[in-house]
């Protein structure tokens, strides 16, 4: 239990006030931040609540889509987001900020991969100035389009290997790596590079590239035999339970909560 964080993610309908007294109350010392619920309530009450509650952050999500493309088509700089990014996490206390590169620019699949790897060239030394680690987060092939020109932790670590270890690494998500049939040798190669990992099963049946996931243990994914290889990998940090999920977010927050903990306790956490 000392391992689990709650990202927030899965529990969406919560507030940050709600989210971090619920962890308090459950006994979760960990929570993974997303970045709008930490504007609701602005950035220095938000740390006021963590220290006032006593839970710890996993890891800020999101900074990224580099290329300049977003699911909802309004272009960004995402360097400049990004940098904004790093210092929210640097003031809430964790040293990993999530990206998530973007999509597809201008109709070049691999440009984009480039555009991303120079965007991350840019950010590495403003990210370790501050102690914050940039966690290249891989995503499943079908949002390739239009939120992650990474699909692979073998392409994200061609890109995260360019720089220290201590400054970049990449993010291990159960729902868009386990079906890649070399994860098991990226996550080898990700040895003291890995930043997060996150759990999850995609739902059976799958409906929706974003929103059909389950809690650990209603699919298929192994999750003690992935968890056995991070850890070989050299992680030893939080675990993040991260789950999409629209009747999961409509679950009143304390029972979402619940099914979190013992999905952890029942699918990931070692007997």
């Amino acid at each position: 239990m000392k391992r689990l964080s709650l990202n927030q993610i899965s529990t969406k309908a919560w507030s940050l006030p709600e989210a971090v007294a619920g962890c308090a109350e459950a006994g979760v010392e960990w929570i993974g931040l997303w970045r709008d619920k930490v504007a609701e309530v602005g950035l220095d009450d938000a740390v006021r609540l963590l220290k006032r509650h006593g839970i710890r952050v996993s890891s800020l999500c999101r900074g990224g889509f580099l290329t300049g493309v977003t699911p909802e088509g309004e272009p960004v700089d995402g360097v400049a987001d990004s940098r904004k990014g790093i210092d929210e996490a640097a003031a809430l206390g964790t040293d990993v900020l999530v990206l998530v590169v973007g999509g597809v620019a201008d109709n070049d699949l691999a440009a984009s991969r480039q555009r991303v790897a120079d965007a991350v060239g840019l950010l590495a030394p403003y990210a370790r100035e501050r102690g914050v680690r940039l966690g290249l987060e891989p995503l499943h092939p079908m949002q390739c389009v239009d939120r992650s020109v990474l699909s692979t932790l073998a392409q994200a670590l061609d890109i995260a290997e360019e720089h220290p270890a201590d400054t970049v690494g990449v993010v291990v998500d159960e729902f868009h790596v386990w079906w890649d049939p070399n994860v098991e040798a990226s996550i080898a190669r990700a040895k003291e590079r890995i930043v997060g990992f996150h759990v999850c099963d995609p739902l059976v049946p799958f409906t929706d590239p974003l929103l059909a996931r389950a809690l650990p243990g209603a699919g298929p994914v192994d999750h003690r035999k992935l968890r056995a290889c991070v850890e070989a990998a050299g992680y030893r940090g939080p675990i993040e339970v991260e789950v999409f999920n629209a009747e999961l977010w409509n679950t009143p927050g304390d029972e979402a909560l619940r099914q979190v903990v013992d999905a952890y306790r029942t699918h990931v956490a070692v007997p």
